[in-house]
């Protein structure tokens, strides 16, 4: 007599898949839950996630620009124009070094999806010398914590240095958080402000080249300089005008005080005059 043959390993396990979904399938109905095999599947990535830190608690930003359509001075509106046609058409940039800036996540630390487009700007300034400022972004820095870049820096004569494409990362802010929202791109230094933001300097005077809290402020052509660079960002990536801020407000240190004596009206006349308040 011949020998029957035993059922195969894969009809086994066929037949257990059936009897398991039919077991949940059961469960489901019986306690009144429903129930979707795929949709499950689909969310369970994000189940296992982690969730990020929260921000510490800080006082929400109050915006010293006020909305306002009014064109004060069509002379410097024309001026601002110009400048604003030549940022576009200037040369590449001062190339700084890899160890001081890095890629926009698209995730946290904790595998959660993260918007990389620039939404913020913060406004600094160098306390010493632009040539010293330049010197260190281009110089290797291996330990995290000297590694420092921004998009741009503007000279006390009004000249604008660009030095990274908005689309990096730039290491302006340490410990860093705007309205309570952060990015934790690294589990054990906190959260930052760097992946959503730009970051511009403006050369400090001679006089401010110390801890003082202020000093004898920046050039009028700084002003200049800054107004069209923020409108150059402002337009491309819809940044809104509350959503420039400063390095003091964004440090959750407390140990940032720039940019020290920053005149917001020469800023909100500027932009005021560039439509870019309306």
């Amino acid at each position: 007599m011949t020998a029957s043959k035993s059922p195969t390993p894969l009809l086994f396990l066929a037949s257990f898949g059936l009897l398991a979904l039919g077991t949940i399938i059961w469960w489901s109905r019986d306690t009144g839950s429903s129930f979707s095999l795929a949709p499950s599947l689909a969310k369970l990535p994000a189940a296992m996630r982690q969730a990020a830190p929260v921000a510490p608690v800080q006082a929400n930003w109050i915006s010293p620009l006020r909305r306002s359509c009014d064109v004060l001075d069509q002379k410097q509106r024309q001026h601002l124009h110009m400048l604003l046609a030549d940022l576009r058409q200037s040369p590449g940039r001062v190339k700084v070094d890899p160890s001081n800036y890095g890629e926009r996540f698209r995730q946290d630390a904790f595998g959660n999806p993260v918007d990389p487009t620039p939404q913020l700007v913060v406004l600094h300034e160098t306390v010493y010398g632009i040539a010293s400022a330049i010197n260190t972004f281009v110089t290797k820095h291996p330990r995290d914590d000297d590694q420092v870049s921004y998009h741009a820096l503007i000279g006390g004569d009004g000249a604008v240095i660009k030095l990274l494409d908005p689309s990096k990362r730039a290491f302006g802010a340490g410990n860093s958080a705007f309205n309570g929202q952060w990015v934790v791109t690294n589990p054990n230094v906190g959260g930052s402000i760097n992946n959503f933001g730009l970051h511009v300097s403006l050369e400090t005077p001679l006089d401010g080249e110390d801890n003082d809290s202020e000093h004898s402020g920046y050039s009028a052509a700084q002003y200049d300089a800054l107004a069209v660079v923020l409108a150059e960002w402002m337009a491309r990536f819809q940044i809104r005008p509350e959503n420039i801020t400063t390095h003091k407000y964004v440090d959750l240190g407390g140990e940032r005080s720039d940019p020290r004596s920053f005149n917001w009206q020469a800023l909100q006349e500027r932009l005021q005059n560039l439509g870019l308040l309306c």
